[in-house]
């Protein structure tokens, strides 16, 4: 068994998610990640369950609502895994 790659692409939007917020300063005021495109998935090396993924994502660009991020998914360090990817900070849907 290994990890699906989409749960990997997963794990990286998630941690850029959470960098966007905490690095943007938008803790606790309710604005939402909503990831949008991912470009240049590369998959280099299998990860088994139970296998500790380290991930790194960085910012690359941050326009108003719109941030651009790299990501590397790497395994006991080695790469397993890279992107780029998209995401826009909004508000929640009003109820």
């Amino acid at each position: 068994p290994i990890m699906p790659g989409v749960l990997i692409v997963e794990a990286l939007a998630q941690a850029g998610g959470v960098l966007a917020i905490e690095s943007l300063g938008l803790a606790g005021t309710g604005k939402l990640v909503y990831f949008m495109a991912i470009d240049g998935v590369k998959f280099r090396k299998p990860v088994e369950p139970g296998c500790l993924l380290d991930l790194h994502v960085k910012i690359v660009q941050a326009k108003r609502n719109i941030c651009k991020f790299e990501g590397k998914a790497m395994l006991n360090g080695q790469l397993a895994a890279e992107c780029s990817f998209t995401a826009m900070i909004a508000d929640p849907p009003s109820e």
